[in-house]
């Protein structure tokens, strides 16, 4: 969850989402990012417009990184979370029941499995996954 969902106290809502859903939780933790770790985690970025207002708005207040596994987890956080801009995102979606802009979306999702896999390394240590 991205600090505007933390601060708007929507973690505990989302996470029942999931699990309702039927992901399994491997791993939670809330914590503030810094510039290097919102760096390594935004890095395809680098270069394009958004990059520095992207990385300075993680950074700027608490966010609750999330492991989660199930059946085509991917995927279905993708459709859970809803469209990137908040008003294309379908109502029921947490995007489309939360958010109004694209600069505060609520939550961040992996694109894919591989992103997926390397953006648990970035916030998990592999004795903080259950």
């Amino acid at each position: 969850m991205k600090p505007d969902g933390v601060l708007r106290n929507l973690t505990g809502e989302i996470l029942r989402r999931f699990e309702q859903r039927g992901l399994r939780i491997k791993g939670v933790k809330m914590m503030r990012m810094s510039k290097e770790l919102a760096e390594k985690h935004y890095s395809e970025h680098k270069g394009k417009p958004f990059y520095v207002s992207l990385v300075d708005y993680i950074t700027s207040g608490p966010i609750v990184a999330v492991a989660l596994e199930g059946n085509n987890a991917v995927r279905a956080v993708r459709v859970m979370m809803g469209a990137t801009n908040p008003i294309d995102a379908a109502a029921g979606t947490i995007r489309g029941d939360f958010a109004l802009t694209m600069e505060n979306n609520v939550i961040h999702g992996s694109d894919g499995v591989d992103s997926a896999q390397r953006e648990v390394t970035i916030f998990f240590e592999p004795q903080e996954l259950l």
